[in-house]
């Protein structure tokens, strides 16, 4: 079986990977189960320097990047720049605040000293949609990261260009080896991957269907979630509103990127 990525207006075949096998993936997320292990023992100075390293490369690559998701998912190439430019800011955002988000927090309690510390929790597992191919794993995968925690993407079958350039994205950057790593899978394996004992929490943007059947799988393993799904929210527009304005930002917000 493969997976295949075709470009949208013209139907054509940009090219197909073989997908993982079972062997495969648990040899994967064995190794980066192993990392881990290293990568939480990090300062966490060293990883903020990774996401100074990853912001740099997603700017320089910019254009590159934003064709890759031209010809996979029909972004415009304008709109993909500034889905890029989106992802650096994100880093450059951790980076500027990780150290006081991480920072133990002493409360008041009825003991004579308590205290909230920020702990990794292990390998989580990303399954994430065609429709911002670089920004909805990066939202998920710098603050895991740069907490110390290891990412395990599953992308959308039809995105498998721009999954394989995000890993090597992170690969130049300073990241381990394996910390993240891009699984070629198709949807139906994501439940044998929740089950595998070494993912430690999975999150997903997707369909109410498809979180349905992760947030069951995930409760099953006792395992974390968190879960981003589809729906088609109202609008409500007051009195005192500019009705042409409103009424522009709704249709843009209802068809951008569809």
């Amino acid at each position: 079986m493969k997976l295949k990525s075709i470009n949208p207006k013209n139907n054509k075949l940009i090219n197909s990977w073989e997908v993982h096998s079972t062997e495969q993936v648990d040899a994967l997320l064995s190794r980066a189960n192993q990392t881990y292990r290293g990568w939480m023992e990090t300062d966490l100075s060293f990883r903020i320097n990774c996401l100074e390293e990853i912001s740099n490369l997603l700017r320089e690559r910019a254009k590159e990047y934003a064709i890759i998701m031209a010809d996979e998912m029909g972004k415009p190439v304008t709109q993909g720049l500034a889905e890029i430019e989106k992802c650096a800011w994100l880093c450059d955002y951790y980076k500027e605040h990780a150290e006081s988000f991480l920072r133990p927090r002493s409360i008041d309690t009825e003991n004579y000293k308590s205290l909230v510390t920020f702990q990794p929790i292990g390998l989580i597992l990303g399954v994430m949609p065609w429709n911002f191919p670089f920004w909805q794993v990066f939202r998920f995968a710098i603050p895991s990261l740069t907490a110390g925690n290891g990412t395990v993407l599953k992308h959308a079958s039809n995105v498998q260009g721009c999954a394989n350039a995000i890993e090597q994205c992170f690969k130049e950057s300073g990241f381990f080896e394996n910390i993240f790593c891009n699984l070629r899978i198709p949807g139906s394996k994501v439940a044998s991957v929740i089950e595998n004992g070494n993912i430690s929490a999975v999150t997903i943007t997707g369909s109410t269907p498809a979180g349905q059947s992760v947030a069951k799988k995930a409760g099953e393993c006792l395992k974390k979630t968190v879960l981003e799904l589809g729906g088609s929210d109202p609008y409500v527009i007051l009195d005192d509103a500019d009705i042409e304005n409103a009424v522009n930002a709704c249709i843009a917000g209802r068809i951008l990127n569809t």
